[in-house]
């Protein structure tokens, strides 16, 4: 009996916390000096997976990334620190592109966006990338993120993966490392020192021509993804995170995404 009740008393709650969810607004902080972020979070996860719209650091008002007067979004990266006031993380950076040819270069793979075509709620966040013609969208586990890139019709997919964006990167490398995986990490310097991410990400289309960018001392920054033809213009990305290894990232990913 005492059981029964206590199952009872969890779903009554459960179904409360879904019927408040429509009450959250992850847009309050992002204008002004609020110094916070829309995207998709878990209560106490290791993911903040949002849009940056801020692509330097030592921006005060831009501290986590997104701003609320901008119109470019330069993609979307897995950390994010909230009300700070002082700017770091925004690691792993993706961005869904097409018909891009060049180097990493923001000016280039960033996209107008408008506040009429996002949205976001309770782990959630939506956006209209008005360049490449995609509708992004996020949400997020423990230790991983997971991205649904929909492309217009008739579009070649492509992304981008951007490990110099931000903070100052001291330490990077990325690969791939299976027929729709590629794993990485990146050490950088901002708030705190040598602030390390280790990440793995799993693609829904195999991958066909993968390119990486480097630096003149060779350290590879990032990498340009393109997807084997497929009758889907829908790609999907989970991605999970660790300060350990790329193993453990993916091990993380398997765990909170089956």
């Amino acid at each position: 009996m005492k059981k029964t009740t206590l199952t009872l008393l969890m779903l009554l709650l459960a179904a409360f916390g879904f019927a408040q969810s429509q009450y959250v607004n992850p847009f309050v902080g992002t204008a002004e000096h609020g110094h916070t972020y829309p995207g998709a979070i878990l209560p106490f996860g290791a993911v903040q997976l949002s849009p940056d719209t801020r692509p330097m650091a030592g921006n005060w008002d831009g501290c986590s990334g997104y701003h609320y007067s901008d119109e470019y979004i330069y993609g979307f990266s897995h950390t994010h620190l909230s009300g700070t006031g002082c700017d770091d993380l925004c690691d792993i950076l993706f961005m869904p592109v097409r018909d891009y040819d060049g180097n990493l270069d923001k000016e280039r793979y960033r996209s107008h966006f408008s506040h009429g075509r996002e949205s976001a709620g309770a782990g959630y966040y939506e956006v209209w990338l008005e360049d490449p013609g995609v509708t992004a969208s996020l949400t997020v586990g423990r230790r991983s993120g997971q991205h649904r890139y929909e492309f217009t019709k008739g579009a070649e997919p492509q992304i981008i993966i951007d490990l110099e964006h931000r903070d100052y990167l001291l330490e990077s490398d990325i690969k791939k490392t299976g027929t729709n995986t590629v794993a990485g990490f990146r050490s950088s310097k901002s708030w705190a020192d040598r602030q390390g991410v280790y990440f793995w990400a799993e693609f829904s289309q195999p991958i066909g021509d993968f390119r990486t960018f480097s630096r003149k001392d060779g350290m590879h920054t990032g990498a340009h993804i393109c997807f084997k033809r497929s009758k889907s213009n829908v790609i999907y990305v989970r991605v999970g995170i660790s300060s350990v290894s790329a193993e453990n990232a993916r091990q993380n990913l398997e765990t909170d995404i089956a």
